[in-house]
């Protein structure tokens, strides 16, 4: 049961009758008045109970992006229904708004509608609907909450996407669809032209210049068709925040973003998130499946508060690959973690395979390291160079393995991390 504004108004009425014949009498009459009415009212009021309810379905939106929950509610009784209905979602949904009022006929129905914003991703869960059911004369309300749980999966926002453009015009010119020409000791031959001056001596074709009147140079082409496994650590300095997010979604944008790449450029690109185990794994994609399942298996992955074990990702990463390939481990390069698992698993990994570990910085890191206000912010700055100074000491062992090191704030590391690999393409690297 709930008491709206109008059982509060009609109390207060009750000064009157008492101002004008004081007395317990009164004021006892007058509550038994406001009683009647209130139960009444109740009894009058539609059950909520009552309510037949159904969810359409719901598909997946990525995050901040605006999508409807539709609610269809269903009177079987004769009695008029008047109600509040919220439908209650968590609010990282981002119901725009909470409470609706209906009015539905005996033996008719309503669609509840609620347009969600949802601001974090992964699954975002609603059990169902609270109902107030508004007696005729709006005093009083029957309420009840009613079970019909609803799931809107909420995918990564892939906001590097802008950056694709840019990089798949350079893409073409590697693969010689642009006049520029490359040759690097993993290319592959395209096809034959005229010589002009500049091109590399190495490049013409003795035969085929014999058998003509003219110069004749091979061009070349970055390989295709090699395969790519993007490593996203989801363990313990995955949940560390960088501005509004995890760490986890910074690495997931970036993986985004050079997997759409990769697959552009004829490459094979396959995933494993992993901490303790495998939480989720990607293979044998199409080019045009490959985005989708994607950001299907990332958006309900949540970082897990343990120490990966790299020993086991090298284990899977050795297992699963038979080839020379490109291994792109996006963690943080924390030196406590680096020391004690991942330095290990990349010299095995790099022995065999093109290794790039890309690491996402805090940006508010190198604020701090410039402030110097105050003594607290002199202290602060100080902790945050020695934080610094041990980033650069853990990139410069890891780069003694052969590995390559990426590293940048949120805005920056997607575009990165995709310019290092059109540069190991066109330097025929992988």
């Amino acid at each position: 049961m709930a008491l709206t504004g109008r059982a509060a108004l009609l109390a207060l009425l009750g000064l009157v009758p008492v101002a004008l014949v004081p007395g317990w009498a009164t004021l006892l009459g007058w509550l038994g008045v406001v009683l009647l009415v209130v139960v009444v009212d109740l009894v009058l009021a539609a059950s909520p109970r009552a309510l037949l309810l159904r969810r359409e379905p719901l598909g997946a939106v990525r995050q901040g992006q605006p999508t409807e929950a539709v609610v269809v509610l269903t009177n079987p009784r004769r009695r008029r229904l008047r109600a509040v209905v919220r439908d209650a979602w968590q609010p990282s949904a981002g119901a725009a708004r909470s409470r609706q009022r209906l009015v539905v006929r005996g033996g008719e129905r309503a669609r509840v509608t609620t347009v969600l914003v949802p601001t974090r991703r992964g699954d975002r869960l609603t059990p169902g609907l609270a109902v107030r059911s508004l007696g005729p004369l709006r005093v009083a309300a029957r309420q009840r909450s009613l079970d019909l749980p609803g799931t809107l999966r909420v995918l990564p926002p892939f906001r590097s996407r802008r950056h694709l453009p840019s990089r798949l015009a350079r893409l073409r010119e590697l693969e010689g669809r642009s006049a520029v020409q490359v040759r690097g000791q993993g290319t592959e031959f395209d096809s034959l032209r005229e010589y002009v001056v500049g091109d590399d001596v190495r490049s013409i074709d003795w035969r085929a210049t014999a058998r003509r009147s003219n110069v004749v140079v091979r061009t070349w082409r970055p390989e295709r068709d090699r395969h790519v496994l993007l490593v996203l650590d989801s363990g313990r300095t995955s949940a560390a925040r960088v501005g509004d997010e995890p760490r986890l979604d910074a690495g997931m944008d970036a993986a985004l973003l050079l997997a759409a790449l990769a697959s552009r450029a004829g490459d094979r690109v396959d995933l494993l998130v992993h901490d303790r185990r495998a939480v989720a794994r990607i293979e044998g994609a199409s080019r045009t499946d490959l985005l989708p399942r994607l950001v299907e298996a990332m958006a309900p992955v949540e970082p897990a508060l343990v120490e990966p074990d790299w020993a086991a990702v090298a284990a899977q990463v050795r297992g699963r690959l038979t080839r020379r390939s490109l291994v792109v481990m996006l963690t943080a390069l924390d030196a406590g973690s680096v020391e004690s698992g991942l330095l290990p698993a990349l010299a095995q990994l790099s022995r065999r395979h093109q290794v790039i570990v890309a690491s996402v910085d805090d940006p508010d890191l190198t604020a701090m390291a410039r402030r110097r206000g105050d003594l607290a912010s002199v202290y602060d700055a100080a902790a945050a160079s020695r934080a610094q100074l041990d980033a650069a000491t853990v990139t410069s062992w890891v780069g003694r393995l052969g590995v390559e090191v990426v590293r940048g704030d949120p805005e920056e590391l997607p575009p990165a991390l995709a310019d290092r690999y059109l540069a190991l393409k066109a330097a025929g690297r992988l």
